[in-house]
């Protein structure tokens, strides 16, 4: 049992128009009694009072409220107050609270204590801290889901049924007379099958949550003078680059992001690939190579107004192996170019069709990430148990009937604890505490 009482600045520090101090364990009421004024007599649970809060040789009016153990955030008994916001107040209370007997807080203590104490799950404390950072709506949504117990719920049904196919098994062991082993082994296969499967369709999500929660990498590339700093101008709806006229203005990779239906989509404008003899261009060409080779989705940025050239053609060559959009810019302009089905046609300088091109921007990011899964994962750590998991489930499958039911049983426990992981209910305690050491001071 956890016997110490911590204490930290639950907002973050700075100017605001309030700020919250959070108290937990045993002596948190007795500490927030030596220092505000409403907290002298009976104190009701989950009530907000109105008091002074001794600041030391000053008061601070503010708000205070006891939520009584196990009804609250950690498990503990807690207390918060609402001071007014500004680094120095808070701090002045955590002061106050520090001479009476608290201690003050790791990063991510509270959450740790909620854990401990069976308030969340291992995988839920992770969903709060992707929420905490989320950006987009759809890094919001997955995360949300976790926080939520999605996966949980999931992880927990997968284990019962594992835990019944243990029970099964022992009773075989202990009447073998009755002679259903065979019976039990087909019946264990297919209910492993079915787990499998469902395991499988959550690491299909693996590339959709990468996406989710780094992003979709763009790179704009195309010889010099096509448009692809208009171009990035354009997709981003200000002015983020410099045009000009004067071929090779763009030696460096110019960087901008787009929220586009809940993805951000980072977009690295790169300098015109063409042979020259011009030291620093050539540094920024190979710099537009490399984010070719890096890049998650290539944009071609070819000019409609130009017949196409051999380092037209060079370029279409170095982005055969990537996912890829051929953009005709300077549409408004009288063509000598062959459109094709491939290609999107677009002026970047009056922001034609540069809608249509976001969205098949996003499709094309999209593509391949066929998720049945309702969970979509955006946690290396839950895809990584799950990819461990995967693996001795089709080991155990195409061993069971072969092997001995106590052999199987090994393995089946060996699964059971290999998803509790993702729980926390079979993780290490290095693990937990490498987890909750990533969370904020004051969570």
């Amino acid at each position: 049992m956890i016997e110490d009482t911590i204490i930290a600045q639950a907002t973050t520090p700075g100017k605001s128009g309030i700020s919250i101090v959070r108290i937990s364990g045993k002596k948190s009421l007795e500490i927030a009694k030596q220092i505000f004024s409403r907290f002298k007599n009976d104190v009701v649970p989950n009530y907000m009072y109105l008091g002074k809060i001794n600041l030391g040789e000053i008061e601070d009016k503010g708000f205070g409220v006891y939520f009584k153990e196990p009804n609250s955030f950690t498990g503990e008994d807690v207390v918060e107050f609402q001071c007014h916001g500004g680094f120095l107040v808070a701090q002045k209370i955590i002061e106050q609270c520090l001479k009476f007997g608290a201690r003050l807080a790791t990063p991510g203590e509270f959450s740790k204590r909620a854990f401990l104490n069976g308030k969340m799950s291992l995988d839920q404390a992770e969903g709060v801290v992707d929420t905490i950072n989320a950006e987009t709506d759809s890094q919001l949504k997955a995360s949300n889901d976790i926080t939520n117990g999605a996966l949980f719920k999931l992880v927990v049904n997968q284990q019962n049924v594992l835990t019944d196919i243990l029970s099964e098994i022992e009773v075989n062991l202990d009447y073998p007379e009755h002679d259903i082993e065979y019976e039990t082994k087909e019946s264990i296969k297919k209910r492993l099958e079915v787990i499998l499967e469902e395991i499988q369709s959550l690491i299909a999500t693996e590339q959709k949550g990468k996406l989710i929660r780094k992003g979709v990498n763009v790179a704009i590339v195309g010889k010099t003078n096509v448009g692809k700093s208009s171009l990035l101008n354009a997709l981003l709806n200000y002015e983020q680059a410099i045009v000009t006229d004067i071929e090779g203005t763009t030696r460096d990779i110019v960087t901008g992001s787009l929220e586009y239906k809940g993805f951000i989509f980072n977009f690295f404008d790169t300098a015109g690939i063409r042979q020259t003899t011009d030291q620093i261009e050539n540094i920024g060409i190979e710099k537009a190579k490399k984010a070719l080779e890096t890049c998650d989705i290539v944009l071609l940025v070819l000019d409609a107004s130009r017949e196409l050239d051999e380092q037209d053609k060079e370029n279409i060559d170095l982005i055969k192996q990537k996912k890829s959009i051929v953009v005709l810019n300077k549409c408004d302009l009288p063509s000598k170019f062959a459109y094709t089905d491939k290609c999107i046609k677009v002026s970047a300088k009056n922001r034609v069709n540069t809608e249509n091109l976001k969205q098949q921007l996003y499709d094309l990011a999209l593509s391949g990430c066929n998720a049945n899964s309702q969970i979509v994962l955006t946690n290396a750590r839950h895809i990584e148990v799950l990819k461990e998991t995967r693996d001795m489930l089709l080991s155990t499958i195409q061993s069971v009937i072969d092997l001995p039911l106590d052999c199987s049983a090994l393995d089946v426990k060996t699964i059971w604890e290999k998803l509790g992981e993702i729980t926390g209910n079979t993780a290490s305690e290095d693990i937990i505490d490498k987890i909750f050491s990533k969370f904020c001071l004051g969570k």
